[in-house]
């Protein structure tokens, strides 16, 4: 289908010899929200040949203002985004490969993912993933594009393995805190702007113009019309335990934590070997015989007291409405004495 992709293949840099190279490339998006649904949006449609795409989250209404691949009837149903995702992205161009799972982003997941794809796309909201993703970059040799963005304000940057300094040479320490989308809003603009970098860096590197990505940290905000880069060539640090000359990967060491608070989202997460040894029908008929519940092929969404619960099949879950670990738990326990 030549003439898809006719006005991509005229622009000089790409032309038959990058559009060939895009099509035999794999890339690894981590995160199907705002930057993640975008980002896949604009490489599915350029002709890369496959595309991984891994969240571990269902889409909501607050999701349909930026997250460019959903519907309502995709937030009605609580489908899952990296299903929705392929879906819709399956419609927009079937001649490529997309894979979608709905897991949480571990190290023990995604390693093989790193090691297979070509290049990574940072779609996160945390930087706990995104160290993680910072040393498997570092391990595999696998570049990534991390980036962010928040109100009217995004900044990105590439990582290319024993080349540029890494992320933890830039954040010497992993930030916490800070603003999220769900405590300083967003405007859908910040999203297509990071996202056209990422994108752009991406194709830079798949099409062989690796000389040409931008080694800066670039910031911007658009509503008050700032940009920044700032060189970061003197940031490498030969003691860096992820990149230096004596590397540890200390973010790959770290074992998937069974309770984690899910930042700005009044939500926390379980994975629990005991929720993973129920099967999904007797989850279905105990939740059923209890309270509310809405179930799809991927998921149970429960409404208890004030609280919002969705279980996954595999063992995992998302309580909605409390950010204390302990209260989580109790809930679960309640509901399915675990």
């Amino acid at each position: 289908m030549k003439e898809r992709y006719s006005r991509q293949i005229l622009f000089p840099p790409v032309g038959e010899k990058g559009q060939q190279a895009l099509a035999a490339s794999h890339v690894l998006i981590v995160g199907a929200g705002a930057l993640g649904t975008a980002s896949a949006e604009g490489l599915v449609r350029s002709g890369i040949g496959t595309l991984t795409i891994v969240d571990r989250d269902y889409v909501e209404f607050s999701n349909l203002q930026r997250q460019q691949l959903y519907t309502e009837h995709d937030a009605k149903a609580h489908v899952p985004k990296a299903i929705a995702s392929k879906k819709r992205l399956q419609e927009i161009n079937h001649e490529v490969t997309i894979h979608a799972l709905i897991e949480d982003a571990g190290a023990e997941l995604l390693r093989p993912l790193f090691q297979r794809a070509d290049i990574v796309i940072d779609a996160t909201d945390n930087f706990e993933t995104r160290m993680v993703m910072n040393d498997l970059s570092l391990e595999t040799k696998t570049p990534w594009i991390y980036g962010a963005c928040v109100s009217s304000q995004g900044m990105y940057m590439t990582i290319l393995p024993d080349k540029t300094p890494c992320l933890s040479c830039v954040f010497t320490a992993m930030p916490v805190g800070g603003l999220t989308c769900d405590t300083a809003g967003i405007i859908s603009p910040a999203v297509q702007m990071v996202s056209a970098y990422q994108q752009t860096e991406a194709l830079k590197y798949l099409t062989g113009h690796e000389d040409q990505i931008e080694q800066k940290f670039v910031t911007f905000d658009l509503w008050q019309s700032t940009s920044f880069k700032m060189d970061l060539s003197r940031t490498k640090q030969q003691d860096c335990p992820s990149c230096g000359t004596k590397r540890t990967y200390p973010y790959l060491h770290d074992q998937r934590k069974k309770t984690t608070v899910l930042c700005g989202r009044d939500t926390v997460q379980i994975v629990s070997k005991d929720l993973a040894n129920l099967s999904f029908e007797y989850l279905k008929e105990r939740l059923s015989s209890i309270c509310e519940v809405e179930v799809n092929d991927f998921l149970i969404h429960v409404r208890y007291e004030t609280y919002r619960i969705v279980c996954f099949k595999g063992g995992r879950a998302l309580i909605h409405g409390t950010n204390d670990e302990k209260v989580a738990n109790s809930l679960l326990a309640r509901l399915l004495g675990i």
